[in-house]
């Protein structure tokens, strides 16, 4: 447990939260909406500080991001709670949990074993992920600094929902933003995920990449009947085109039944190719498939000579034709971050 950051003082005993969005008011010894911050005697506090609900060394390619170190491996961690409640969640058993299970469902793991366990693991990064690392925000701040002491990229798997004032505090330490966009209308935001005024998320991601020049990718889980309109697609894909740039990488993914969406189908591959499509229309030079292992828009071909550049099958990656971040063949910009 520790002392929020973010907080005000309000009458009353009460206390503003500035972590996420929500900026909950939180009587005494009440919750914020995410149930990870609690205010104790008119003092906020972040109780998941180093509980780790989930760990594991994958490629980065599961977050998914395809154009940040490719073919590295890259320690990810995640706690219990989240500021969003969405009725498709897949990590739902850790993402709906409350303060009650952090004694039984996680284990401590501080900052430094953190990043030493990344390292003994020969990963190349770390990244806060499964649940929504902002709720985790005072853990995650110590660890990304640790993190860039040693020499390891960090990277935020993210609803997107955190406070400017928290991305400013983290963003000199961070690489990569991943970020979800869930459609484009507060209908879907209010149906899906409860949330109210989502559109914030979108600027955050922007200044995450204008202020502080993280690399964003972005993905949409593509929904039937929920998020699949051409009207929603098209305004994600025109966003990104015209606030983060054509070659941002957007990943439209499969939708597999899950949580409180089980009465649903899978997403047609037909509505993903249908969205791969807008993706290109309005401008996009990268969109990739997901959840559809072997498609062919998994892999990463030139724009501009056409040229295969980074081969993939479902986490296989096989890096052919980069120079840094250009391509090997024709030295064409291609929006790849790295090496140090």
């Amino acid at each position: 447990m520790r002392e929020a950051l973010l907080y005000e003082k309000l009458p009353d005993s009460r206390v503003r939260c500035h972590t996420c969005q929500w900026r909950c008011r939180i009587g005494p010894d009440k919750f914020g909406v995410c149930g990870m911050y609690q205010n104790q005697g008119e003092t906020l506090y972040n109780l998941n500080y180093a509980k780790v609900s989930s760990a594991a060394v994958d490629p980065i390619e599961k977050k998914p991001l395809f154009h940040f170190f490719p073919g590295s491996l890259v320690y990810s961690l995640g706690t219990l709670g989240c500021n969003f409640h969405c009725r498709h969640c897949q990590n739902w058993e850790i993402s709906m949990a409350n303060g009650g299970a952090l004694d039984y469902g996680c284990q401590e793991m501080s900052p430094q074993v953190a990043i030493e366990t990344a390292k003994y693991q020969q990963c190349q990064g770390i990244a806060w992920t499964y649940n929504e690392p902002a709720i985790w925000f005072e853990y995650t701040l110590d660890s990304v600094r640790l993190a860039k002491e040693n020499n390891l990229y960090t990277a935020y798997v993210t609803n997107g929902y955190s406070t400017p004032e928290a991305l400013d505090i983290i963003g000199p330490y961070l690489d990569a933003w991943r970020v979800d966009v869930k459609g484009f209308s507060d209908v879907l935001y209010r149906d899906l995920a409860k949330v109210p005024h989502w559109r914030g998320a979108l600027d955050v991601a922007k200044r995450a990449k204008d202020k502080w020049g993280m690399h964003v990718e972005v993905v949409t889980n593509i929904i039937p009947t929920m998020n699949d309109d051409d009207e929603q697609l098209e305004g994600i894909a025109r966003w990104i085109q015209n606030e983060l740039g054509e070659f941002t990488p957007w990943h439209i993914t499969r939708f597999y039944p899950r949580h409180n969406l089980r009465y649903l189908s899978h997403t047609p591959i037909s509505t993903i190719e249908h969205a791969y499509n807008i993706g290109h229309q309005a401008g996009l030079k990268f969109v990739y498939a997901g959840n559809i292992p072997g498609h062919k828009s998994e892999s990463t071909s030139c724009y501009s000579c056409g040229k295969l550049i980074v081969e993939r099958f479902g986490y296989q990656t096989k890096v052919i034709g980069l120079v840094g971040s250009k391509c090997r063949f024709c030295g064409t910009e291609l929006n790849f971050r790295v090496g140090k």
